[in-house]
């Protein structure tokens, strides 16, 4: 029988294990008290590991093989302190064919945006002075002017999400009044952010009109009086409700607020520009179509269908928006220079609607044709075939998503690399083994198949999602 006791003194010292070449060079570009630590997490584990073999009652008969040089621990040790030195906050892929991945960060900047950015971190830049007067500017300035020149709208001001501009909207036009919305509107939104509990937190107290499933003009009306402030319309993105239905178009609850004097606000959540029809997508409503009806406030998304940064942007007229900035809470949600660096140069890309189509991920990926992403599949396929050892590897019909809430029904047909790992392997383990690794990769698993969709994979990333591939099923392998 094996005695396990006796290996625990050939563990190695900490400074011994400090020596091995492998962690000297790891101590010349690492914190030394990371390496440290992982020097001393390696060994304890085996301590701890050899201490549970020989606490058994019936410990193994044959001697469990356990490396004990100092060599093979500064290899363990070594990897340790590299996981450690590394960003939690990684670049990683997305191999899911989720467009608007909400948790993997919405969507990718176009490259004009990013660049904006880049050069936003690194110069001064005049985000609040005015390069004409000499004299202190807006943040809002390089964005308003634009917004309304897409939009049609009178002013603009954006905030730092979609929540944060219904709730300064309400807050700053209905605080202590009543607000009027259709019960088939009350919508939840990501991360458990409901329509009346914003509405609460902005101090406007919520009426609701009409049914779950059908609202009339004649339900707003009927119980309009001296408290009402302002009417909600919101737009259901993150659902759809089909059958005996019935609500009241922008335009007729815009001329029934104007005829009391109120301000109707439209939340379109996942707000677009561009005529989705024209490139084979569920119909939404348009910005600019809110704008034009009469709504006095439209709010949106910046990321999401825009595909720009995070940020909420309420467009409309002067006098409501006017109100807005004055509001004290606006310096409490406002953005930053990195969003109105990146938000500018995503809006100045809808200028020229076919070079947004063309240039922001969003929309590259939305409209990408099947033939493209079969081409696409079987380039991934091939390769896979010619490095993998064992398994399977194939080219499947599949389906994409467009996810964040946005076109819920939408289902966009696409091209699948479909792997079936070798016979007692785990697919379960390999797609933990991509996940964890250098970069992750973020891949689907169904029927004990790992798809991945080239549809939110970058062509630049395709090479670096198979060496991981290929690296991750040697891991298995040998695991």
């Amino acid at each position: 029988m094996p005695d396990y006791k006796s290996l625990l003194r050939e563990l190695p010292a900490v400074d011994r294990l400090l020596r091995e070449p492998l962690l000297e060079e790891k101590l010349l570009h690492l914190p030394r008290r990371l390496v440290l630590q992982a020097a001393q997490e390696t060994i304890a584990s085996y301590r701890r590991r050899l201490s549970d073999y020989s606490d058994l009652d019936h410990p193994p008969e044959a001697p469990v093989q356990i490396d004990l040089s100092p060599a093979a621990l500064a290899e363990e040790a070594a990897l340790l302190a590299e996981t450690r030195a590394g960003f939690n906050f990684r670049s990683l892929i997305n191999a899911t064919g989720i467009v608007i991945h909400t948790n993997l960060g919405r969507v990718p900047l176009a490259p004009s945006a990013v660049e904006a950015v880049t050069a936003a971190a690194k110069n001064y830049n005049n985000l609040e002075f005015s390069l004409k007067s000499g004299e202190r500017g807006s943040r809002q300035d390089h964005l308003e002017e634009l917004l309304c020149e897409i939009s049609g709208a009178e002013a603009a001001v954006v905030v730092n999400n979609n929540a944060a501009a219904v709730f300064l909207a309400l807050n700053s036009l209905a605080e202590g009044r009543e607000v009027v919305v259709s019960r088939g509107q009350l919508v939840e939104i990501g991360g458990s952010f409901r329509i009346p509990e914003i509405m609460a937190a902005s101090g406007a107290h919520l009426v609701e009109v009409g049914t779950t499933n059908k609202t009339y003009l004649k339900d707003y009306e009927a119980v309009v009086n001296e408290n009402t402030a302002a009417f909600l319309k919101v737009h259901t993105s993150n659902y759809q409700m089909v059958g005996f239905t019935a609500e009241v178009a922008t335009g007729e609850l815009a001329s029934l607020a104007a005829r009391y004097s109120l301000p109707l606000v439209e939340d379109l959540g996942s707000g677009v520009f561009l005529d989705l029809a024209s490139y084979n997508l569920p119909p939404e409503p348009r910005i600019q179509d809110s704008i034009a009806a009469g709504a006095d406030l439209v709010t949106f998304s910046g990321d999401k269908m825009l595909g720009g940064p995070q940020a909420g942007i309420i467009v409309g007229k002067k006098e409501p928006l006017s109100l807005i900035r004055k509001n004290q809470l606006s310096r409490a949600l406002r953005i930053d220079k990195f969003t109105v660096a990146a938000l500018e140069a995503t809006l100045r890309l809808y200028l020229d609607p076919e070079r947004a189509v063309n240039e922001i991920p969003v929309w590259r990926m939305l409209t990408v044709t099947k033939e493209e992403l079969l081409r696409r599949a079987e380039r991934m396929v091939d390769k896979l075939t010619d490095r993998l050892a064992g398994g399977s590897v194939e080219v499947v019909k599949g389906i994409s998503r467009v996810g964040g809430g946005a076109l819920p029904t939408a289902e966009l047909p696409t091209f699948l690399a479909a792997l079936e790992p070798p016979e007692g392997e785990s697919p379960s383990s390999l797609v933990t083994k991509l996940r964890r690794g250098r970069p992750p990769v973020i891949a689907r698993l169904q029927q004990d198949r790992i798809l991945f969709d080239p549809r939110t994979i970058r062509e630049e990333e395709e090479e670096d999602l198979i060496e991981a591939l290929v690296r991750s099923c040697s891991e298995q392998s040998r695991g």
